[in-house]
């Protein structure tokens, strides 16, 4: 037999767990798992020493293409997915400009990635008020879902969905068949601490996460719960934050509600006191939490109230991560820079890149610390996002499925150099941190597209 590619010597991690074994695939798909596979193929991987993953499956980016490409852009936020053994992502409907609300808006944005994106991509639309109309247009497009975002988003041409939008976009998108992905925080509570601290002169990092408490996650995620459980919808909350968001998922799900939820490695791995620390560079909304909260998500993971990880890339120049203070200099690429006491930490724009490093960080702080099982690693970052979009037969290394995997070298543990980053500005919080696994190759379809970073 000829394969058009073979990858030999490596322990494969199935749904079942770790093998040892060889596996071939032939026209895009896994043809065989097995040990000392006979023939040849088009390409042969040595992976001897090496696990073989599913290629990460990314939900939730802003690739912010067309119209900001310069925050990041499909060329290359695609190539850094790639570098960390990524083989599919999900592009929220903004930070684009257009944002991805129509068809026109929809065909600008699959112009942009077509023939431009290092591996696969699927494309979100969005709901926002005044656009209901267009659901179903988009839906015809081939949408993956619908984002709405219940708090200010920070782009004036993507504006947060009062209730009574949220509820017929929820009704609409249950009836087109598609899930809604909503960013929980309560606007009245956020806007109105940080209309009073920034009044009263208190701007500093710790007023800001004051001003994002926990409760505003909480009561969002039970508003939305109670408005997608009447409407018939499949509701997935973004990125949460907390023991109570998660709880509040899985008693709905517990009394039949189609709700899932995500969290992301920066509420796994950093604080509010990293927040501090680092600055800008780690402001993020919802925020970072307490230690406490952070083992409440840990939890999650293991025990299955949390369905995946995603990074939540929301990449910006150095400028807009600086601080507006007069004569302060940039910081260096990669290195974040702690915010003066004397800055306006509500102004610095809110999103942590970290498309690159989602399994290099799940892999260290997952497998070497927390002690989940490389198959319960492989559900969280590739099967269970497929699964829950329905992307087909991805996200798991078995016959049949498509050949999208990640070759790893699991004990080599280094800090991450910011050098090795391919995001476009390699603002990177982790900077650093010890990332597990040298990537030896990202295969797309049976195809090499990443080999040694």
């Amino acid at each position: 037999m000829r394969w058009d590619l073979l990858v030999r010597g490596g322990t494969v991690v199935t749904p079942a767990g770790p093998v040892q074994a060889d596996l071939a695939a032939a026209d895009g798909v896994i043809a065989e798992i097995a040990p000392e596979l006979s023939g040849g193929a088009t390409e042969e991987i040595d992976a001897t020493g090496c696990h073989l993953l599913p290629g990460v499956i990314d939900t939730h980016v802003h690739f912010n293409d067309p119209g900001r490409a310069d925050w990041e852009g499909v060329a290359t936020g695609s190539a850094a997915l790639a570098a960390g053994g990524g083989t599919l992502y999900g592009d929220m409907p903004l930070n684009a400009s257009p944002p991805t609300l129509d068809a026109a808006s929809f065909a600008a944005k699959l112009a942009a990635s077509t023939g431009v994106a290092r591996t696969d991509f699927a494309l979100w639309g969005g709901i926002v008020p005044g656009n209901l109309s267009q659901l179903e247009p988009l839906a015809a497009c081939g949408v993956m879902g619908f984002k709405a975002f219940m708090s200010s988003s920070g782009i004036d041409d993507f504006a947060a969905s009062d209730d009574a939008t949220l509820w017929a976009g929820m009704r609409a998108a249950a009836a087109l068949g598609l899930p809604v992905a909503v960013h929980a925080e309560n606007d009245a509570i956020t806007a109105e601490l940080a209309r009073a601290a920034v009044a009263a002169g208190r701007t500093g990092v710790r007023d800001y996460l004051r001003s994002r408490p926990l409760v505003a996650e909480v009561e969002a995620i039970r508003r939305a719960i109670c408005l997608a459980e009447d409407a018939g919808a499949s509701l997935h909350i973004v990125h949460v934050t907390c023991g109570a968001g998660v709880a509040a998922v899985a008693e709905a799900r517990a009394r039949g509600v189609d709700v899932t939820c995500e969290t992301c490695p920066h509420y796994l791995l950093l604080t509010e006191d990293d927040c501090e620390r680092l600055g800008a560079v780690a402001k993020c909304a919802p925020p970072l939490r307490t230690a406490a909260e952070q083992a409440a998500l840990w939890a999650g993971l293991a025990d299955g109230r949390i369905a995946f990880v995603a990074s939540d890339h929301s990449p910006a120049p150095a400028a807009l991560k600086q601080l507006p203070t007069p004569g302060a200099e940039l910081p260096a690429a990669g290195r974040p820079g702690v915010a003066p006491d004397h800055g306006n930490f509500f102004a610095a724009w809110g999103g942590i890149a970290g498309v690159q490093t989602t399994l290099g960080l799940m892999l260290e702080a997952g497998h070497a610390v927390r002690g989940l099982p490389l198959e319960r690693l492989a559900e969280l970052l590739a099967a269970a996002p497929a699964r829950r979009y329905r992307l087909g037969h991805r996200g798991r290394l078995e016959p049949g499925w498509s050949a999208d995997l990640a070759v790893v070298d699991l004990t080599v543990v280094a800090p991450l150099d910011p050098a090795t980053l391919r995001d476009r500005h390699r603002l990177s919080p982790y900077v650093g941190r010890p990332l597990r696994g040298r990537l030896a190759a990202t295969v797309l379809h049976g195809r090499t597209i990443c080999r040694a970073g």
